[in-house]
């Protein structure tokens, strides 16, 4: 097995570990409910994007009620 023949320094490690740093998630206000969505995507909550509804979040909800 190799053994390396010099120390790697402290900064060139922490410069190995900054590619796994986690970044937060850019969330942004839903217009419509005011809850955090995704940029770019539908609300999970309402189902409207760009002021019109894509989504038909209502019959997700009646479904699951008919299954109980």
């Amino acid at each position: 097995m190799s053994v390396p023949k010099q120390r790697h320094t402290k900064t060139r490690r922490d410069r190995k570990r900054k590619r796994f740093e986690l970044k937060p998630v850019g969330t942004q206000v839903c217009p419509k409910c005011g809850k955090p969505m995704l940029p770019h995507r539908a609300c999970g909550s309402c189902g409207y994007y760009k002021g019109k509804e894509v989504v038909n979040t209502l019959k997700k909800t009646t479904k699951k009620a008919v299954k109980k």
